[in-house]
């Protein structure tokens, strides 16, 4: 299954903090776009590598590529190894040029401030972590699924939930396609509740509609906004000192 972004957003702004992004390096941010697109580029789904053939050879090559590196719930939780290991890889798996431009502009945009904040050691925990259970929760609510789950959504969904709770008064540029794509701003606030609004709906109609893990980016966007609340959000309790003493009172 691939991931599918019903609006599209790019730019974000929040005064001294988009400045600061802007001018900081995301080396993790931009290390999982390239090992991404570079993992695309020489795979069976680019269609660029002539070592796996064309036609249905070509498509053979990309059904045995998936079944090997993404989530197939029903052998997910047989106890292998390798299948322990599939919610992982299948993070840096995409099934096509759409997938793979939509996940990658969305980390794009959101993920370097995310990181800025969280720092790099940290941000990269969160994020392979973040994907990984939210691919695992995808698989144990289709448990008896034999098809082929791929593709960083649940990761990438995980930055979206900790960059509402980190920057929700950045102003987001939007391309809404029932507004003719008109590119608006509108706050983190309203923007990111709404395209969880769209997955929520979305994924009641999974059953009637082309094979996207609506549910791993719920699960995946819980997740981040949650990890950023408890690691972001509680006020920092500082140990009382006590005053030092007067002069006059301090022992010979």
């Amino acid at each position: 299954m691939i991931g599918d972004w019903s609006v599209a957003h790019f730019g974000t702004r929040f005064g001294r903090a988009g400045r600061s992004a802007r001018r900081s390096p995301a080396p993790v941010t931009y290390g999982l776009i390239a090992l991404c697109s570079l993992l695309f580029l020489i795979g069976p789904a680019a269609g660029l590598n002539p070592t796996y053939g064309s036609g249905e050879g070509l498509l053979a090559a990309q059904r045995a590529y998936f079944h090997r590196w993404g989530v197939v719930p029903a052998e997910l939780f047989k106890g292998t190894p390798r299948a322990a290991l599939t919610p992982a890889t299948a993070l840096f798996v995409h099934g096509s040029w759409v997938h793979l431009l939509g996940n990658m502009l969305f980390l794009y945009v959101f993920g370097a401030m995310t990181e800025d904040r969280m720092g790099r050691v940290q941000f990269t925990l969160f994020y392979l972590g973040c994907g990984y259970l939210a691919l695992l929760g995808y698989a144990a609510a289709n448990d008896d699924s034999t098809q082929s789950l791929v593709g960083a959504s649940g990761a990438i969904s995980a930055v979206l939930g900790a960059f509402l709770f980190l920057f929700p008064g950045a102003r987001v540029t939007s391309l809404l396609p029932f507004l003719l794509f008109l590119p608006l701003r509108f706050p983190a606030w309203v923007v990111l509740p709404f395209w969880v609004a769209l997955q929520w709906v979305a994924a009641g109609r999974a059953d009637q509609g082309p094979g996207v893990a609506y549910l791993a980016h719920l699960v995946g966007f819980g997740l981040g906004f949650g990890f950023a609340w408890a690691r972001f959000g509680r006020p920092t309790r500082v140990k009382p000192v006590p005053a030092p003493a007067p002069e006059g009172e301090n022992q010979p």
